[in-house]
């Protein structure tokens, strides 16, 4: 499956925005998908999953309560919906998809088998 992530930008500290993940093919329920973001200087970090039927979601500590993370198969499309942006989200965004093997450490970048390319987030203060 090929991924492509959309929808970064500046926003101001206190924004919102949301990004997409399309996925190409006719298998893209068959995927876990997560989000994962990497700020210059920093390592890989997982920001949120959900399951392949969209029931089953799971968020980092520290977007939880701001951050959504959705689907719709239909659309061969994951959103993620970030609300009370701050500085510190300021990153690369990725949108991953593996097997359900990836509910083992859904924080694990090595879990999931697919990456799309990036969207850039900025956050200013």
């Amino acid at each position: 499956v090929q991924l492509q992530a959309s929808g970064g930008g500046l926003v101001q500290a206190g924004g919102s925005l949301s990004l997409s993940c399309v996925a190409s093919g006719r298998t893209f329920n068959r995927y876990v998908l997560g989000w994962f973001r990497q700020a210059p200087g920093k390592e890989r970090e997982f920001v949120a999953v959900i399951s392949r039927s969209g029931g089953g979601k799971y968020y980092s500590d520290s977007v939880k309560g701001r951050f959504t993370i959705s689907r719709d198969n239909a659309k061969n499309t994951a959103y993620l919906m970030m609300n009370n942006l701050k500085p510190e989200d300021t990153a690369v965004y990725y949108c991953g998809a593996g097997e359900d093997t990836v509910w083992y450490d859904p924080a694990l970048s090595s879990k999931y088998n697919y990456w799309g390319q990036g969207t850039l987030v900025t956050v200013s203060s």
